[in-house]
């Protein structure tokens, strides 16, 4: 029962986390879109209350007209609407993803002795470190580096390079210390925290401090606008990143790799490539080198991984059932017995393999997602018998 709750505790945090992350990332494209496509008015009316840019749109039967204002407009209406929530939600959502499925489970999930044999404890610790550091390394970076000495915003480029240089580094150390799946997504995990943590402590108090200054009559200080801007134009940056670390995480052929902190570090690349290529565009910069860039980069890396083809004289024979049983016997059953059912999978008798060898086959051959981290060894040939014997239908004999 523990464990049949734990999956309806991870299955509801996931969907409210896609749900939540759905709404913060389109808001967040949105407003990038927007801010790309304003243009000048040209009513005297609109230049005469301080609006730099307009759009008119048409969506669901009505006309739209979003106006901004440069700082802000001369007076405020009593209700704004405010972004944060979609943030805050998608950030709280994950981290409970996270405490559920690896922390609680921080010996299956996080830890892979063959990469650093140590405690829960100490992974744990680890990990939640890798979330603060990430942010306090992150914030520091942008305040020394990308801040002049009136506090105006300066050159992001540099600042942008020597984040990173950081995420690389983050990269290699979480696969020196974790599980190959765990770091991927302690990594996602990190730099979604670090745009969760702008929203936070930097967009939203520099809004809020815009309205009091506004409302008490006191003069608008830039600054504000410039640094929410920046920690913005970064987030936009950083979205497609993390959505492939998250993703990525559930394919073996990834994380499994020898060099997995170089595979995330290439993916991720991709993803800044791609959000970088529709900012351009939304600028009207003819910017297809970088869609040439991405895709050149992603088939190299789908070469590099491509598995080398099996030497084989012939066709390979059917693999006998006690073939099959003393694989699943040494390499399985462990977790998926009358006692132990991970899943809700049970593999202890012949016809409960025969029941559940498709699933065998996704999971342990085409997904190498299992044996969980490769606790039992399981090599690629056996691997490859039991892909041979549903191949040829399952048969218990």
């Amino acid at each position: 029962m523990d464990a049949y709750l734990l999956d309806w505790a991870n299955l509801l945090l996931r969907w409210l986390h896609v749900i939540v992350g759905i709404a913060w990332i389109g808001a967040s494209f949105y407003f990038v879109w927007l801010d790309n496509h304003l243009v000048k008015p040209e009513s005297p009316e609109l230049k005469a209350k301080g609006v730099d840019g307009e759009l008119w749109a048409v969506h669901g039967g009505g006309f739209y007209n979003p106006q901004k204002y440069m700082v802000a407009p001369p007076s405020l209406p009593q209700h704004l609407h405010w972004f944060y929530w979609e943030s805050y939600w998608t950030w709280m959502s994950g981290f409970a993803l996270f405490v559920t499925l690896y922390l609680f489970n921080a010996s299956t999930f996080l830890i892979d002795k063959r990469v650093h044999d140590w405690g829960a404890p100490a992974a744990i610790a680890a990990a939640l470190g890798f979330l603060a550091a990430g942010w306090l390394v992150y914030d520091q970076i942008c305040r020394r580096f990308g801040h002049t000495k009136d506090g105006s915003i300066g050159n992001d480029g540099r600042v942008l390079g020597l984040i990173a240089v950081f995420i690389a580094v983050a990269c290699w150390g979480a696969t020196q210390l974790f599980a190959g799946r765990a770091a991927f997504l302690i990594i996602g995990a990190m730099i979604a925290t670090m745009m969760s943590a702008n929203v936070l402590v930097w967009i939203i108090p520099g809004q809020k401090q815009v309205i009091a200054d506004m409302r008490a009559g006191r003069p608008v200080n830039p600054m504000f606008g410039q640094r929410g801007k920046q920690r913005s134009v970064h987030n936009t940056y950083f979205t497609l990143p993390v959505l492939i670390a998250m993703l990525s995480n559930h394919y073996g052929m990834l994380y499994g790799h020898a060099h997995n902190w170089a595979v995330l570090l290439l993916l991720m690349a991709v993803g800044v490539l791609v959000r970088t290529w529709f900012v351009k565009r939304h600028k009207g910069v003819n910017a297809w080198g970088l869609i040439v860039a991405a895709v050149a980069l992603l088939a190299g890396l789908m070469a590099w991984l491509a598995p080398a083809p099996a030497a084989v004289s012939g066709a390979a024979p059917t693999p006998g059932f006690a073939q099959v049983q003393a694989i699943v016997n040494e390499r399985c059953v462990m977790c998926h017995n009358a006692q132990l059912a991970s899943k809700n999978v049970q593999l202890h008798s012949p016809e409960l393999i025969a029941q559940h060898a498709l699933q065998i086959k996704q999971q342990a051959v085409l997904l190498k997602l299992m044996p969980q981290n490769n606790a039992t060894q399981i090599t690629e040939a056996e691997r490859a018998l039991l892909g041979r014997w549903v191949d040829a239908g399952a048969p218990l004999h």
